[in-house]
């Protein structure tokens, strides 16, 4: 009778214990929308990311580009996805910070759609300028604009390019002329050729030219100096107070994601980026590592959507 007994009690306990074990997440692929092209920075950054992440949670991480529209086409789709984790998405500066200044009908709301889960990392930009300039640092630079206002210019070739100069200009109160071109290499060979004085564009993009010593590295954008550019102090070190603008790039969710499921992937990214292989290859792609989740990470991407919305206001570019 007491065996009998044992052998019902067994029973009620696995059927309960069970489901939970069955579910675990995850339990099949999961698919990874990266809303930009096939070998773009971002996909190719996802791609690595993703194969190292799914050995972490066993299951395959299968990258889907959805580009489009500054990267909004394949957000909307995520942004209608199913918040079970099985969909997830690479959002970024642009996706979800800049992006509901520029377009008029993004097709999402970065903050109302999505959930961020774990950043992967953050890309710094640097200042440089042709190394016959005798500016050799940012306190110079801003000393030699504040002494020409306006008659020093400096090559801009994207939106975040166009942001990191607004914030320098608001900070330092140094004025330097605007010269729009339509990618990091025009721009690169307008300094060469002395066209322009100065350019600011992401160490990725800069980071050759610098090591090579075709242009002279005055400051990087993030808070402090980055492993991505040994050496080179950041413009808030050298003076300008407050100044910090990065490009990011962070593994989002739709909304709605199961509290588990999401600790689950906060921890697995985690990991991942703690493998100094995985370190060495986003370094290498001008991607600078960084551990952050929860309340810490949703107050980040919070402040970033107000400071990108702000500073794309004032330097009057408008939604399209």
């Amino acid at each position: 009778m007491q065996a009998f007994f044992r052998f019902i009690v067994g029973l009620a306990l696995a059927s309960t214990v069970a489901p939970s074990f069955a579910g675990t997440y995850p339990d099949r692929p999961v698919r990874l929308i990266v809303p930009y092209a096939v070998g773009q920075g971002t996909d190719i950054a996802a791609r690595y990311v993703a194969e190292e992440l799914g050995k972490v949670l066993g299951q395959p991480i299968v990258v889907d580009n959805r580009p489009g529209a500054g990267g909004n086409v394949g957000t909307q789709i995520a942004a209608r996805s199913t918040a079970d984790g099985y969909t997830l998405l690479i959002g970024t500066n642009a996706t979800h910070a800049a992006n509901a200044y520029l377009f008029l009908q993004p097709g999402f709301d970065p903050q109302a759609d999505f959930q961020p889960v774990a950043m992967v990392g953050v890309l710094p930009l640097v200042f440089v300028t042709a190394p016959a300039n005798p500016v050799n640092g940012i306190a110079d630079l801003v000393r030699s604009a504040r002494a020409q206002p306006g008659k020093l210019n400096i090559a801009i070739s994207t939106t975040t390019c166009r942001v990191a100069f607004e914030l320098f200009r608001q900070r330092a109160d140094a004025t330097l002329f605007p010269v729009d071109y339509k990618g990091s290499a025009q721009a690169l060979t307008a300094v060469l050729s002395g066209q322009v004085d100065y350019m600011v564009d992401t160490i990725a993009s800069l980071r050759g030219p610098v090591q090579s010593g075709q242009v002279k590295a005055l400051g990087v954008t993030s808070a402090q100096a980055t492993r991505l550019l040994p050496g080179v102090k950041s413009v808030a070190e050298q003076g300008v107070e407050g100044y910090e603008l990065v490009g990011w790039t962070v593994l989002y969710a739709p909304k709605g994601l199961p509290p588990d499921t999401s600790r689950i992937l906060a921890a697995a990214v985690q990991k991942t980026l703690s493998q100094k292989s995985m370190q060495d290859k986003l370094l290498e792609l001008g991607i600078e590592p960084v551990d952050k989740s929860g309340p810490a990470l949703d107050s980040f991407v919070a402040s970033e959507k107000e400071k990108w919305g702000r500073l794309i206001r004032d330097a009057g570019l408008k939604p399209g």
